[in-house]
């Protein structure tokens, strides 16, 4: 590829005929700069057929890549350009979101394991320029023949480490082997550990490497349980903490529903999250904790990284991750792009702690109480983009219909075929009442809470 000029890319905007930039894009997104990493990796992939991009989970690896390949996408060409393949459907979607909250107008489609093959067809009717997935589901549409790759110029490998850690090698594989005319990969990781297959193909790659970013606001503590169960324990640092968001991480799923059964009889608010839940149950869970719903999750390896989650003020490991490298990405939760954060190490008294945790000093818990009840919950409307429905009419619905203040009205999320609204609690049974059945746009919306 030729180098390009970095700084504000320019380009044509489909929809709406406009030239619009990078200036503009950041603006929508309310970021005021590029941080270093974002600001070298463009320059890497506007100058470089192949890149390797390892940045700490929480950086801004997403934006970082597309930006540039956004501005080097064809207006004219009604074709896919560009295949994302990310480990997780959480990933996927999290990719698409942010490309449309981009506002450039070039068409985006997230597939994924656990969605209708007929709602992927639907979707890929009209050729997306983007198309993100996961290696699984993208394997499978292209032995299906549902898309061509012949205009595919652009691969991003997002996270690869992780979709090799989890099985997905051959299907990696067979995916990069049926795309002939592939001039530039991208590939993301948050650490260096993992080693690049030959089938990937790269070619001198530029490597923009902040993975040893350290992240000195980071404090790793110890608390000693007296039991071995560790769940009283467990509360208690919770009332020590307060009410912020956090992350607790157990090892499985079984650990997981005991915890949650604890957390549940001591009256604290807080969702799930690990592999063997429905897609939308997950889904669900990490919307309610983006707008506040829930100040708690409680979380397998698999909420440690990939996922667009708030800044966190503390996780902690109720059970430690077997090794050093699950324990460095949990960790990478929480004292993000130089903020503060605790991580907690819940450590039963005549437990021995591994190797690579050190000066972990005992944190002294005191008596406190404990979080207090969820000030938001949740809104289901059964309306999304499919119906054209936007975040401004969803807010001119509650506003003038439910009769809020703008300053009540909390997080709005539009999904492909519902929506989903942060409202006060106190004021959640009088906004059903009010908005069930309404009609929103030209369609008639059920309205409940999740």
């Amino acid at each position: 590829m030729q180098e390009q000029k970095v700084g504000f890319i320019p380009y044509l905007c489909p929809m709406s005929g406009n030239i619009k930039n990078q200036e503009k894009i950041l603006e929508k997104l309310r970021i005021e700069k590029l941080n270093p990493m974002q600001e070298e990796a463009q320059t890497a992939i506007n100058s470089s057929s192949d890149v390797i991009l390892l940045s700490p989970t929480g950086t801004g690896k997403t934006l970082a890549f597309l930006l540039p390949i956004i501005g080097n996408l064809d207006t004219e060409s009604d074709e896919i350009q560009v295949l994302i393949l990310v480990p997780s459907r959480e990933l996927a979607l999290q990719i698409e979101q942010v490309t449309r909250e981009m506002g450039t107008g070039f068409k985006t489609n997230a597939v994924y394991g656990g969605r209708s093959g007929y709602q992927d067809k639907l979707d890929l009717k009209h050729n997306p320029s983007i198309l993100i997935g996961t290696p699984g589901r993208i394997a499978d549409l292209l032995k299906r023949e549902i898309f061509s790759t012949d205009h595919i110029h652009t691969l991003i490998l997002d996270e690869f480490d992780k979709s090799l850690e989890i099985g997905f090698e051959a299907e990696m594989k067979e995916i990069i082997t049926a795309m002939p005319n592939v001039r530039q990969r991208i590939l993301t990781s948050a650490t260096q550990a993992a080693v690049i297959p030959d089938f990937v193909g790269l070619k001198d790659p530029a490597c923009i490497d902040y993975s040893d970013e350290k992240i000195s606001q980071l404090k790793i503590k110890t608390v000693i349980a007296p039991s071995k169960d560790k769940l009283s324990t467990l509360v208690k640092t919770l009332g020590h903490i307060g009410n912020q968001p956090g992350i607790i991480f157990c090892n499985f799923k079984e650990t997981i529903q005991e915890v949650s059964n604890f957390l549940t009889r001591n009256n604290i608010h807080h969702g799930c999250f690990f592999g063997g839940m429905e897609q939308m149950d997950r889904e669900r869970t990490l919307i309610k904790f983006r707008n506040g719903t829930y100040q708690l999750i409680v979380a397998t390896d698999l909420a440690a990284r990939g996922l667009d989650i708030p800044e966190l003020k503390f996780i902690i490991h109720f059970q430690l991750p077997p090794r050093e490298q699950e324990f460095t990405h949990r960790n990478g939760r929480t004292a993000r792009m130089n903020a503060d954060g605790t991580a907690y190490i819940l450590k039963w008294e005549k437990e021995r702690l591994p190797d690579f945790i050190r000066n972990a000093p005992t944190e002294n818990i005191k008596d406190a109480q404990l979080p207090h009840p969820p000030i938001w919950e949740t809104l289901y409307i059964t309306g999304g983009r499919r119906d054209k429905v936007s975040k401004g009419d969803i807010a001119g619905l509650f506003l003038k219909q439910g009769g809020m203040d703008k300053d009540q009205l909390g997080i709005i999320e539009v999904k492909q075929d519902c929506s989903y609204v942060a409202v006060p609690a106190s004021k959640v049974q009088e906004l059903i009442e009010k908005l069930n059945n309404s009609k929103l746009k030209t369609k008639k919306v059920r309205v409940s809470m999740v």
